[in-house]
């Protein structure tokens, strides 16, 4: 669907606060993450059961996301108070940049670390993948894909070239919630689309 409207477009939630950013050195907060943002919301109940862990535990790292305004309580969700919905408090989800954290001493290693948490999901979900592709239908499995380019580019056009990709999967991703949105789900599924872009010498 084009953009052609003048709604704004939520943002993703930048990450300038180390201490915020230190919630994303533990891999289960990256999980618990990454479920709300497919279901949109869930309990930590529900969650528990995603992620194979004991629901105290699911609910003191919410608590730690919660903390650092990554999630937000969903009480429209909630029909008895019993239990608390929980849904991301942006749904582009969250961004960060190492010049925010290269004053800081300890802001290169905590940085270091949250990429590698990163990466460690994202290796986990490709081979999930992988392992499982046999089993997703012959449209889809012929629709992924796996690439790399190799461009000579100055670091400004590098990061040019990180902003158009950026806006291009803000289109994609508007395209998808648009549609759930007006009941649209036939043949829709979860896709993870991962490209890394960095300098290398050869």
């Amino acid at each position: 669907m084009p953009d052609n409207d003048d709604t704004p477009r939520p943002e993703a939630q930048r990450i300038t606060d180390l201490d915020a950013l230190k919630v994303f050195t533990h891999p289960l907060r990256i999980q618990l993450y990454r479920a709300l943002f497919t279901a949109r919301s869930a309990t930590a109940s529900q969650l528990a059961d995603q992620v194979d862990e004991a629901v105290s535990l699911v609910s003191y790292h919410l608590r730690k996301l919660a903390a650092h305004g990554f999630i937000v309580e969903a009480p429209e969700k909630g029909s008895d108070g019993r239990e608390r919905w929980w849904k991301l408090s942006s749904e582009r989800g969250f961004s960060f940049r190492s010049a925010d954290f290269a004053d800081r001493p300890e802001g290169a290693a905590v940085l270091n670390e949250v990429t590698r948490q990163l990466l460690a999901t994202r290796a986990e979900r490709y081979e999930q993948y992988l392992n499982q592709q046999g089993a997703w239908p012959a449209q889809w499995s012929d629709a992924a894909f796996s690439s790399e380019y190799m461009p000579r580019l100055t670091a400004p056009e590098l990061r040019e070239m990180a902003e158009e990709i950026g806006e291009l999967m803000r289109r994609w991703a508007d395209r998808g919630t648009a549609a759930d949105d007006a009941g649209d789900t036939e043949g829709r599924e979860f896709v993870a689309v991962q490209m890394y872009g960095f300098p290398f010498r050869p």
